[in-house]
C-alpha cells in the first residue's frame, strides 16, 4: 500500500495538478460556404481557445482572456484585425473583404463568424489560411469549401497555406 501511495505522489499527482496541460494536435477548421440565393460567402472559423488566446497576447502585447462577457468589444477588435491579416478569400482571382460578424465560445473552441456579401458568378474560390502559423509551426488548418453541389476539404500547413476550388 505504501508503494502505491509513493507511486501516486511521484507519477500521477504532477499530471493531475499541472496547469500546463496542452492538447496534442494543433488544428483549426474553417468552413467556407457559398450560398447562391443570398449571394454570400459564409465563413465559420474554429480555433482552440488556448492557442488563440496565446497568439493574441503575444501578437498584440495585451492581457486577453477569451471568455464570454470579458472585454467583448476589445477582443472582437483584436480577432477581426488578426483574421483580416491571416485569412484571405479570393473569388475569380479577386481578393474580397469579409465582414466580421462576431464570435462565440463552445467548450474549448472559439467560433468566428465572417461573411462576404454581394458575391455572384463564382467560378473559383481560393482560400489562404495562415491562422496560428506565426506561433505554432505544427499548426494545421483544415479548410472545407462548399459551393453548388461540391464539398471539398483541404489540409493547409505553413509551407502550403492556399487552396483553390474551380467550378468551371
Amino acid at each position: 500500500m505504501k508503494l502505491l501511495q509513493i507511486a501516486f505522489a511521484f507519477f500521477l499527482m504532477p499530471l493531475l495538478t499541472s496547469n500546463d496541460i496542452q492538447h496534442e494536435y494543433y488544428v483549426s477548421v474553417t468552413e467556407v460556404e457559398y450560398v447562391k440565393d443570398q449571394k454570400s460567402i459564409q465563413i465559420i472559423s474554429q480555433i482552440f481557445i488556448d492557442d488563440f488566446e496565446k497568439l493574441l497576447r503575444e501578437r498584440y502585447d495585451v492581457d486577453i482572456i477569451l471568455a464570454p462577457d470579458n472585454k467583448a468589444e476589445e477582443i472582437n477588435t483584436y480577432i477581426k484585425r488578426y483574421l483580416e491579416d491571416k485569412l484571405q478569400v479570393k473569388v475569380n482571382g479577386q481578393k474580397l473583404s469579409f465582414n466580421y460578424i462576431g464570435k462565440e465560445y463552445k467548450d474549448d473552441i472559439t467560433y468566428c463568424y465572417l461573411e462576404i456579401e454581394n458575391v455572384s458568378d463564382v467560378k473559383t474560390i481560393e482560400i489562404t489560411n495562415k491562422v496560428l502559423f506565426d506561433i505554432l509551426p505544427a499548426q494545421q488548418n483544415i479548410v472545407r469549401i462548399k459551393a453548388f453541389d461540391v464539398n471539398k476539404s483541404f489540409l493547409l500547413i505553413p509551407d502550403n497555406d492556399e487552396c483553390m476550388l474551380n467550378f468551371d
